[in-house]
């Protein structure tokens, strides 16, 4: 069977879209259907691996950047991807949700999308509903914000002062500088 094939077969069983790029098949489900098409893909399809769980800021506020040449559909796009340990098939799942909707969690399906929705949760803000330890992964207790949405301002690309001069040090064994008088 095709990659193709394989894709269609498998959209077919989870009543999604496929889609195929880089060796990977893409099914696109509706949020409603998240969790069932996830199910599916472990206990029919056998894709017992859960790899990675992350996210796509659809916006068109640009905090960094050049800004957009066209406008999008503001959203986020929500992908896992799982795979089977005999043949090295994988197949990434896709979801579209709103700015402000939450998406149920896949910890009941895969246990190992706990730490990668918690990742989610801290740095584009989504709600992983009925997640059971939505504690934050990575930022402090008040941290404001949420570093990969696309409206978040980067500081480290602001232009800043250097706050000090550079103390350059020589190798050992090396003639003191000439430059630096207090090398």
């Amino acid at each position: 069977m095709t990659l193709d094939e394989y894709a269609a077969s498998v959209a077919k069983g989870v009543g999604g879209e496929a889609r195929v790029t880089f060796d990977t098949a893409k099914i696109s489900v509706t949020p409603d259907n998240w969790v069932a098409a996830a199910t599916t893909l472990r206990d029919e399809f056998g894709l017992v691996f859960f790899s990675w769980l992350s996210a796509i800021d659809w916006t068109n506020e640009v905090a960094s950047g050049d800004p957009l040449s066209e406008p999008v559909e503001e959203r986020y796009e929500v992908l896992c991807t799982v795979g089977d340990l005999s043949e090295g098939r994988r197949v990434t799942l896709s979801t579209d949700i709103s700015k402000d909707a939450g998406l149920p969690t896949l910890t009941g399906v895969y246990a190992g999308a706990d730490w990668h929705e918690r990742e989610a949760m801290d740095m584009f803000g989504i709600e992983f509903i009925g997640h059971p330890d939505p504690r934050n992964l990575y930022l402090p207790d008040g941290f404001l914000g949420n570093p990969l949405r696309k409206s978040y301002p980067l500081m480290s690309r602001e232009v800043k002062p250097w706050p000090g001069s550079v103390d350059v040090e020589g190798m050992p064994g090396d003639e003191p500088s000439t430059e630096n008088p207090e090398a």
